[in-house]
């Protein structure tokens, strides 16, 4: 597990030098509350990762795909208006999570018995308007 306080200014550099290099997992469950940052971390993720398309948060689509300059996908998920797992899984999620491809999931919490156990967990809490605190694990 690591802890870190980051300012909004260095998520990149968190992202770059202190994530990316710990990924071994292709799915990410990011949690915290609304306004802590899940989207623009994501953001980072993608940016870091040379994704060619915009990324923006799927809260209505649920699911994005984005593609790299590798031609890989990743996936970004935003399950905070799934209401069951039945929900969930109607959506295909199986395909995507089972895949080699990375899985990026705000609001997992609420599905958590459907995400494999071999996976990520980065939780954000606000400090204050400038400074969160993240716990990768």
């Amino acid at each position: 597990m690591m802890e870190l306080h980051y300012s909004l200014n260095e998520i990149d550099t968190i992202v770059s030098e202190s994530i990316i290099p710990k990924i071994e997992n292709n799915i990410i469950c990011l949690e915290g509350r609304m306004g802590t940052g899940k989207t623009t971390f994501i953001k980072s993720i993608c940016n870091n990762l040379n994704v060619v398309d915009k990324v923006s948060s799927p809260t209505f689509s649920i699911i994005n795909e984005y593609k790299t300059v590798n031609e890989n996908f990743i996936y970004h998920f935003d399950f905070y208006r799934i209401e069951n797992k039945e929900e969930a899984l109607n959506l295909g999620i199986e395909e995507y999570f089972y895949s080699s491809n990375l899985c990026l999931i705000e609001w997992g919490s609420k599905i958590e018995i459907l995400i494999p156990e071999n996976k990520h967990k980065i939780n954000l809490k606000y400090i204050d308007d400038l400074q969160r605190k993240l716990i990768f694990s």
